[in-house]
């Protein structure tokens, strides 16, 4: 049986979904949401300007992306601190990020070593906090980091395994910006800086054990830290991962 043609959504409509999923992400991401907070389409949709197809549209990409929760009969919400999800995400790269690092110090060539080194340089030279980018370290940073820690594991020369990491990488996204307010004393330079050490010294022992453990403070300071707030401290030394 020929199934009906999909209606194309219109061009008007695709723009304003994405205006309000830009706006929504932001906010969720600056934390002018808590952990928890319901996200009401009706309300956006009239802050917003749209209509609710547009809002929810919007919505289920933010779901998507791990940064919102579509829940049962209660509609949409910010995850909270406690949600298990935070840990599993961790346990799934603590055991698979080491791994395929050890597989890039091994395989990767002197082009590799030099974008290591770029990225490294372009991370540790990108602020952390800057003023009107809300509580949360800022949009530069945030890509700078991702760029660090990817470009790390590109060594590998495996695109399945870059691909489960771009994917677990967006969704712990909003773990790590919690994480970093929880504990602000954490010395992140000093960690990316011997995750750097360790690759460009081909020390895949050394490597590993370094991202591994760096990986787990991330979690534990979400896991040490529930029942107190975001906005615990913004020391610029405080590590994610």
């Amino acid at each position: 049986m020929t199934q009906p043609a999909q209606t194309p959504t219109p061009p008007g409509k695709q723009m304003l979904s994405e205006q309000v999923y830009a706006h929504l992400r932001d906010a969720i991401m600056r934390g002018r949401y808590a952990p928890g907070d319901a996200l009401k389409p009706q309300d956006l949709a009239r802050e917003q300007g749209v209509s609710l197809a547009v809002v929810r549209e919007a919505l289920v990409r933010v779901v998507g992306e791990g940064l919102a929760d579509r829940l049962p009969n209660r509609g949409f919400a910010v995850p909270a601190f406690s949600d298990r999800r935070w840990q599993q995400l961790a346990e799934a790269r603590r055991t698979i990020e080491p791994v395929v690092l050890r597989m890039s110090v091994e395989r990767g060539d002197v082009d590799w070593e030099a974008r290591v080194r770029a990225a490294h340089h372009r991370l540790a030279r990108t602020p952390v906090y800057a003023p009107g980018e809300g509580e949360f370290y800022t949009a530069a940073w945030a890509e700078a980091h991702r760029l660090f820690h990817r470009t790390l594991l590109e060594g590998c020369d495996n695109p399945v395994l870059l691909e489960t990491f771009d994917r677990m990488w967006t969704a712990s996204e909003l773990a790590r910006r919690w994480s970093a307010h929880r504990d602000p004393t954490r010395d992140g330079i000093g960690e990316h800086r011997q995750l750097e050490e360790a690759a460009l010294a081909r020390d895949a022992d050394t490597a590993a054990a370094v991202l591994a453990r760096h990986l787990t403070l991330t979690a534990a300071a979400l896991r040490d830290g529930e029942g107190a707030g975001v906005n615990e401290g913004e020391g610029v030394g405080a590590a994610r991962s």
